[in-house]
């Protein structure tokens, strides 16, 4: 199985979790054990999205992939950003 089957693998296994808050993530590229993800849905635009990513999608991923070095998403939302809202399930 190559790298990028086994990162969606391990993202299956976080999913159920990120789509009860409303979001979910994308895989946009690996390249010399980075990973670049994509936040979406909720997931997007809330202020707890760094630590989403890295206590959950950067754990589970790095666990089951261990050429996967580094995990960046390219739209982390700041805990300050005015357009940033807490999922439904949060408030």
């Amino acid at each position: 199985m190559d790298i990028l089957n086994r990162v969606e693998k391990a993202l299956d296994s976080i999913r159920p979790y990120l789509e009860a808050d409303g979001g979910n993530v994308r895989v946009l590229d690996f390249n010399e054990g980075l990973l670049r993800l994509e936040l979406l849905g909720a997931c997007g635009n809330c202020p707890m999205s760094t630590m989403t990513l890295k206590a959950g999608v950067e754990e589970a991923v790095k666990k089951s992939v261990p050429e996967v070095t580094a995990v960046e998403a390219i739209n982390i939302t700041s805990a300050d950003d005015p357009n940033a809202e807490l999922p439904q399930t949060m408030r």
